[in-house]
């Protein structure tokens, strides 16, 4: 198993030019608590999450730190904390070191990056460019898919996932917020949220008709979309 059969190939991303109300309203339409930041190239430059848009001007949040701190920083830190609660680009305001991996990257890989860096989410990149992104609920959604017998994906399993996330693509009036797909000896395994009953059944549908599928588990749950958290990674 690597890291291209755990991630969600569909990401929600945003651009550097961005406003931070752009990526506040982006988080809230897709019911996420962060996402990468991307240039023009389609690299992964940053990563912005609710936690960097708490401390703001204009929630009366911003920080205040202590006159001695101040004194020790030699006025970086305050320096710090004016840019992130005024600044109006998502360039400014997101975090700068982002840790990625390769898609060929082993889940071992993936969750000792989780827990070395304190992270929910890992992005998933192909020479440079972003190509999906890894969640803790993606590396829970694999465990619940597989067994110990069936912990190596066969090149036809990986062959089918492609084949069914095309298919599921093609439905483009589906607007979940993020979805995952788990391929093992032949049988899909869907995870994700919907907003209706008759979605969920058109995505099962259209993984069944993909040639080579012997059986669908769809685990994919019916939510309110104005169920606030209910979708996040």
């Amino acid at each position: 198993m690597r890291a291209i059969d755990l991630m969600t190939p569909r990401v929600i991303t945003i651009g550097t030019d961005a406003t931070v109300s752009d990526a506040a309203k982006k988080m809230l339409e897709n019911n996420i608590s962060g996402m990468p930041v991307v240039d023009t190239a389609g690299k992964v430059v940053g990563i912005i999450s609710e936690g960097d848009l708490l401390r703001r001007v204009e929630l009366g949040t911003e920080r205040h730190r202590s006159w001695w701190l101040r004194l020790l920083s030699g006025g970086t830190l305050p320096a710090e904390d004016f840019i992130k609660s005024h600044a109006r680009k998502v360039t400014d305001v997101m975090t700068s070191h982002v840790t990625t991996v390769d898609e060929n990257a082993s889940p071992e890989e993936v969750v000792r990056l989780m827990e070395t860096r304190r992270i929910k989410r890992v992005p998933v990149v192909r020479q440079g460019k972003l190509v999906g992104i890894i969640s803790r609920a993606n590396l829970l959604r694999a465990l619940a898919s597989v067994s110990q017998e069936t912990a190596e994906a066969a090149p036809d399993d990986r062959v089918l996932k492609e084949r069914v996330a095309a298919a599921v693509e093609e439905l483009s009036w589906d607007a979940r917020s993020h979805d995952a797909i788990v391929v093992r000896n032949g049988v899909v395994h869907l995870w994700g949220f919907i907003s209706s009953e008759s979605q969920r059944d058109a995505i099962r549908v259209a993984a069944e008709s993909v040639p080579g599928v012997k059986g669908v588990e769809n685990n994919i749950q019916v939510v309110n979309p104005a169920e606030s958290g209910a979708w996040r990674l």
